[in-house]
């Protein structure tokens, strides 16, 4: 048996883990011959493969990042402008691949599920900081990057209440507000911003004001996709080379300039940014990765593909690639930990918010 492995999108805490599970799992089990494809989906369309030995594969489990590299700009579906799905799946062929296991995103995903239709034998792995692949609880770098914001949200706390300031923290997480929403309820924010509630920055200087005059300072999270009511998501840049052409970012210095002009508060602005996504992975992360990637090995060994693996209800199954490709994973409204931290007190920024009647 010849198995490639392959790790797309940005890069993210657990991957090295991931590939130790799906390889050491295969060599020890299926005595198969692992190819690592570098640097992503480029590594296909530009032939850059190297063999992955056991050796290769010991040590890297709490090793931040991805050893075989990744790439969020290059896609065979639209490479330079063209298609090279048809070249990319010859060169699968060329490597004589009995299988390919592709760890990554919802973009990954959804390039993956293209390939797949084609004839590549494909088996994903859900990773990405930002929790919002489709059919899937949780995917695995989301755990270290809510404790890296967690541990960030501990620290301003305690800068933040001896001047007596307002101190905005400003997460990753794209068009979904995981991070912001976990990080928050596990720092203790006063405020969280997230893009699936649109928020009335009038409300969110009220709330300040509020506690200017009882705590003295303030603590508000905003992911980076979080918008006004009626606005839109702040756009860093637009890269058109990439798949996913828009970097949104700059929400919180936009939100810090806003409440300057509605509050008397020294408000501070951090954005964390890429901090979010290096160094070692939880415990947990590392506990994840490995049985996803041990599931993917026994999916590949059982000729079961087309297929990613996901974890619902803390167990790992599978489901067909094209349920988690070209879609993403919001915070529902009626969300567990949406509804507590409401009932808590922490404000989301709309206080006409209405959640959906929970059942019991």
């Amino acid at each position: 048996m010849r198995v490639g492995i392959l790790t797309g999108g940005g890069d993210c805490p657990g991957i090295n883990a991931a590939i130790r599970a799906v390889a050491k799992n295969l060599i020890i089990n299926y005595k198969a011959e692992i190819i690592g494809i570098e640097d992503g989906f480029a590594g296909l369309i530009e032939e850059r493969v190297r063999p992955l030995s056991y050796s290769q594969c010991s040590g890297i489990l709490s090793t931040g990042g991805t050893i075989l590299g990744t790439s969020n700009s290059a896609s065979p579906l639209n490479y330079k402008g063209q298609d090279l799905s048809v070249q990319v799946f010859a060169y699968y062929q060329k490597l004589g691949l009995d299988a390919l296991v592709v760890i990554g995103g919802d973009g990954t995903m959804s390039i993956a599920n293209e390939l797949s239709k084609i004839g590549m034998n494909i088996v994903g792995v859900p990773k990405t900081i930002d929790n919002d692949l489709a059919g899937t609880d949780q995917t695995f770098g989301f755990d270290t990057a809510v404790s890296i914001v967690t541990d960030a949200l501990d620290r301003l706390r305690t800068t933040g209440q001896s001047h007596k300031r307002v101190m905005i923290l400003e997460t990753m997480g794209r068009y979904a507000g995981w991070i912001a929403l976990q990080s928050g309820m596990a720092g203790g924010a006063d405020v969280i911003l997230v893009p699936e509630i649109p928020y009335d920055i009038d409300e969110v200087a009220k709330i300040c004001n509020l506690r200017a005059s009882e705590k003295q300072f303030s603590i508000i999270v905003v992911a980076e996709g979080a918008m006004q009511k009626s606005g839109e998501a702040v756009v860093r840049e637009t890269i058109m080379s990439s798949p996913d052409t828009v970097r949104l970012g700059g929400v919180g210095n936009m939100l810090k300039l806003q409440l300057e002009q509605k509050i008397d508060s020294e408000i501070r602005s951090t954005a964390l940014g890429h901090i979010q996504r290096g160094g070692s992975p939880t415990a947990f992360d590392r506990i994840f990765a490995s049985n996803v990637g041990c599931a993917a090995a026994s999916l590949v060994a059982e000729k079961r593909f087309g297929r990613v693996v996901v974890m619902r209800n803390n167990q790992t199954t599978d489901i067909p690639l094209d349920q988690a490709a070209n879609k993403a994973r919001s915070i529902p409204l009626d969300n567990m930990t949406l509804r507590n931290a409401l009932s808590l007190g922490i404000s989301f920024g709309d206080p006409d918010i209405v959640l959906p009647s929970q059942s019991f």
